[in-house]
């Protein structure tokens, strides 16, 4: 998962195309022998259109959960838990957003709050906390 937030304590959220309300942060799955940093710079790339270049932080975090039955089909058929590394990277509101069409709908930028109260996951929600009380010190 990539957290896209501003200096000015701003989220962004995409809207997924497969699920009605489903709003999140970037998130994606690793390729055969891909990390998962690299993993983050390639799925912030293709669903936002964002290059991380040196600016995507690692918190060095991750959970593990199981994974909705909607989604276990991308899976191999014995794997029911999904472990989400933590990322985040600070860009300007104003920097182009091209969202993959195929996966997201729209996008918005929402506050702390409003961020947490709309994303569908709780490590979304615990990551967004994260940062909120990162850019509050």
């Amino acid at each position: 998962m990539v957290v896209v937030h501003s200096s000015c304590g701003m989220i962004l959220l995409l809207k997924r195309v497969d699920m009605e309300n489903f709003w999140q942060s970037v998130t994606g799955s690793l390729c055969w022998g891909e990390v998962a940093p690299a993993a983050a710079v390639r799925e912030l790339r293709e669903e936002t259109g964002i290059d991380a270049g040196r600016r995507l932080v690692d918190w060095h975090h991750s959970v593990s959960f199981d994974i909705i039955d909607r989604f276990r089909p991308r899976y191999h058929p014995d794997t029911r838990k999904n472990i989400e590394h933590m990322f985040s990277i600070e860009i300007e509101r104003d920097h182009p957003i091209a969202c993959d069409p195929r996966e997201h709908v729209a996008h918005a930028w929402k506050g702390f709050s409003e961020a947490m109260d709309l994303v569908w996951s709780w490590s979304n929600r615990d990551a967004i906390a994260a940062i909120a009380k990162r850019q509050r010190r």
